[in-house]
């Protein structure tokens, strides 16, 4: 299609007789570069009808026609209105508007319309050039449909009368070709090519002509092109038969050129012509006009009649037309006339900013899109030539993104860095094209693009570590403490929920004693906590968010528990027996300040709840004893007398610091005496009256029991005896009294109240009507303690035992007690 274009326009190159080696260059550049580069090249005549088919792009390009919406084709113009548009369908390149090739490209012999075929995906572009040919859509028209022309009626014969010829917008055969003079007697119409290789008519003088006879001569003249069917234009002839005029006009230059800036202002001289002529008077005066001038520079210049000079009235622009050429006549007051052609060059100046199109642009792009990832493509025009249309473009360089290109204007916009939508979520990217003219000429362009949100960020607590307290006893469902956590994604990626870690407390686990609230971070207990039994708790919690997959973070809360007063103060020592009746025993050469025994006691509670104090409440003498408020040591305030009563009963009370305060009771039997027979008369008593109210039937199988454990430990003993019988009955005979020496135990306070801390030395006594021999204490020590059995009478029963503290202080120890029977008879 290309070649027979080619052919076709040296055809008509050859015709119209212009210079040959000028078209010759033509033809071989058009060789040379004509299908170079991906371009296609249609021609189609002007003026054809909307969805016309110009052709098939993909069958043209060797593509499939799939491709072309599979890969988002379209047809882009460059610096034209957008005449035709792409059936991806079928892929047809259609008409989308009419097409005048004289409103496109006037009368100049090549009319090119220039259109890039675009793919977005992946991005390429093909040329598309279309070649408009002309029809025969315009007739002949002449500038003045009346012509006037005043003729010397001595004018010579064969005279020339150069007529304005008629204006085709066609071109070639399509213009006028012809022109025809109505029958007449005096004159006939010849053609005459000028300089411009334009053909002017021109009237001859064949008869010489008679103002007497005829002063007036009506012809018609008709011009006709050589279209198929042709078309034509008439114009009248008014010759006015005038004395002589023998001189026409005469320019000083065949061809005017002038050149002017663009922009130029109103009233910018552009050129002046002139002409002379030799006639005088009317004959000489000279007026100046265009023989023709288009709608378009009528009012962009004008020309003075008078001095012939050519002034901007309007705007010039370079980007419509770049040449002017304007036919100017010059015609004296004879009406004769001569023309001239008058060039105007127009010079480009930098008066377009560059014209920025988005053609494709990503609204939203996700934050971890990778750097070079396209967000919009981008073309630039610039209608200036030159350095003036060069376009550099360019956005703000604190920006994460860079601009790239890939084909003539067209640039895509990339990321250059990874995104964070939690720094910052939208952009507002300003896009500014500057091209090279002097002044630079800029604009500018605005892309918003969202940054979407992915599951980036793990939630995070406000503290590594959390903790409350709470007191023990507290009431089930009460609430702890609230957790918090935040995360900086977007919507359901920054949903928190909260859960409790799987792990035990005490063998139990720890969603058995608390609960959270997944939803606000309530933590609550469901049971009520002891301080006795633990006294910190240690709660794993995590934090997961609504991701996909989800992010978790783990923190701890502590819950510290506090104590109440809710446990009594316990009595370790004396212990209190149901069968036996343990007794102090206190000479009576006690001096004041004696130490009779101390009370120990301890509290399970913590704090001031454990501090302890130790009160006398009830005393047989109450001016005989007193108790260490702090240690609760029981001492005598006064020196013994023999008027003091054996059996002293002592109620010690012992209180802790708590609020309200708790309290233990403690009952203390002292024996004041110096002798063991002493004691044993006045205790015997009273343990009978005790013990006879037990029941009957424990006292039948306890004596069971006890004389069968006698009779056996009598032989045991028998044989003993008689071994160290010398021995002991020397012990026995050298003893004033029956008492035997009791060293009181060493306590150790492993609680850490203070209540005793230094050993002392006791004296005690037990009534002979003890039921048992055992005796058990809570802490470890050595103790001697004296037991009265009241039903063995004459008896005398010694219990020691010594053993060394334990490593441990909490171990508890078993006291035994070894009984050895005497008989008074040995005794006296």
């Amino acid at each position: 299609m290309s070649i027979v274009y080619l052919f076709l326009k040296a055809c008509l190159i050859m015709d119209q007789r212009v210079n040959l080696k000028r078209w010759l260059r033509f033809l071989l550049f058009s060789l040379l570069f004509g299908f170079s580069f991906g371009e296609v090249r249609y021609v189609l005549p002007e003026e054809m009808q909307r969805g016309s088919v110009i052709g098939n792009v993909a069958r043209d390009l060797g593509l499939k026609v799939t491709e072309l919406d599979a890969r988002r084709a379209r047809v882009v113009a460059e610096g034209t209105s957008q005449l035709c548009e792409l059936d991806t369908a079928s892929g047809n390149l259609l008409i989308s508007q009419r097409i005048d090739r004289e409103e496109l490209c006037a009368q100049a012999a090549v009319c090119i319309l220039q259109y890039q075929l675009l793919f977005e995906d992946p991005l390429q572009a093909y040329s598309l050039v279309l070649d408009i040919t002309d029809i025969n859509d315009n007739s002949p028209v002449f500038a003045a449909g009346e012509i006037n022309l005043d003729l010397v009626e001595s004018t010579v014969l064969g005279r020339r009368f150069p007529l304005e010829g008629a204006h085709d917008p066609d071109l070639g055969t399509n213009s006028v070709r012809e022109y025809k003079l109505s029958p007449n007697d005096h004159f006939t119409l010849e053609m005459t090519t000028q300089i411009n290789g334009n053909a002017y008519p021109e009237l001859v003088l064949k008869k010489t002509l008679d103002r007497e006879a005829q002063a007036e001569h009506v012809l018609k003249i008709n011009g006709i092109d050589g279209g198929s069917p042709f078309r034509s234009g008439t114009a009248s002839i008014h010759i006015h038969v005038l004395d002589a005029n023998d001189n026409v006009p005469v320019f000083s230059q065949r061809v005017y050129k002038a050149s002017v800036p663009e922009n130029s202002a109103v009233g910018t001289v552009i050129a002046t012509v002139n002409a002379t002529d030799l006639d005088e008077g009317v004959y000489g005066e000279i007026t100046y006009s265009f023989s023709h001038l288009s709608d378009k520079m009528a009012g962009v210049i004008e020309m003075n009649p008078l001095s012939g000079e050519v002034k901007v009235t309007g705007l010039i622009d370079y980007e419509e037309a770049s040449t002017h050429e304007l036919d100017v006549q010059a015609k004296d007051g004879g009406g004769q006339a001569s023309h001239c052609k008058l060039i105007i060059d127009v010079i480009d100046v930098n008066d377009n900013k560059p014209v920025i199109e988005i053609k494709s642009v990503s609204a939203n792009i996700s934050e971890d899109s990778a750097p070079g990832t396209v967000v919009a493509l981008i073309s630039v025009q610039d209608k200036d030539s030159g350095k003036n249309g060069q376009v550099h473009i360019n956005i703000d360089e604190n920006l994460p993104f860079k601009i790239k290109s890939s084909l003539r204007n067209y640039y895509t916009l990339v990321t250059e860095q990874n995104l964070d939508r939690e720094k910052r979520s939208k952009y507002n990217i300003t896009l500014t094209a500057t091209d090279e003219g002097l002044p630079a000429l800029s604009s500018k362009k605005a892309v918003v693009l969202e940054v979407t949100d992915i599951n980036d960020n793990a939630p995070a607590f406000g503290q590594c570590v959390y903790s409350t307290k709470v007191m023990e006893n507290n009431s089930p469902g009460i609430a702890l403490l609230q957790i918090y956590a935040t995360d900086p994604d977007q919507g359901q990626n920054a949903r928190i929920s909260y859960f409790l870690i799987d792990s035990e407390v005490n063998g139990n686990p720890v969603s058995s004693y608390f609960s959270i609230n997944t939803e606000s971070g309530m933590i609550q207990s469901l049971r009520s906590l002891d301080y006795e039994q633990v006294k910190e708790y240690k709660i794993p919690v995590k934090a997961q968010d609504g991701g996909s997959p989800p992010l978790i973070t783990n923190t701890t809360v502590i819950v510290r528990v506090q104590d109440q007063n809710d446990n009594p103060p316990q009595v370790l020592y004396p212990v209190q027996t149901g069968g036996s009746l343990v007794a102090e025993m206190v000479p009576r050469s006690a001096d004041v300040g004696y130490l009779v025994t101390k009370v120990v006691a301890v509290d399970v509670d913590s704090g001031q709840n454990a501090w302890l104090s130790y009160k006398l409440q009830k005393a047989t003498d109450r001016a005989l004893f007193e108790v260490g408020l702090q240690n609760g040591e029981i001492r005598t305030i006064r020196q013994v007398t023999d008027k003091d009563a054996v059996k002293q009963r002592l109620t010690v009370i012992v209180e802790d610091n708590g609020q309200p305060s708790r309290s233990a009771t403690v009952i203390v039997n002292v024996a004041v005496a110096d002798s063991f027979p002493e004691v044993l008369s006045e205790f015997t008593d009273f343990t009978h009256d005790k013990e006879y109210n037990d029941n009957l039937t424990f006292y039948l199988v306890l004596a069971l029991a006890v004389v069968s454990f006698l009779f056996i430990t009598c032989l045991v003993v028998i044989i003993s005896v008689k071994i160290y019988r010398w021995r002991q009955s020397r012990i026995l005979y050298h003893s004033n009294l029956p008492v035997i020496p009791y060293y009181p135990p060493r306590y150790s306070d492993t609680l850490g109240t203070g209540t005793l801390q230094h050993v002392y030395n006791y004296e005690v006594c037990r009534t002979t009507d003890s039921r048992k021999s055992d005796c058990k204490f809570g802490r470890a020590g050595i103790q001697n303690v004296l037991i009265m059995d009241p039903s063995s009478t004459g008896t005398m029963q010694r219990i020691q035992n010594e053993k060394s503290i334990l490593d441990e202080p909490d171990s508890p120890i078993e006291v035994r007690c070894i009984c050895k029977v005497f008989t008074f008879a040995n005794i006296v």
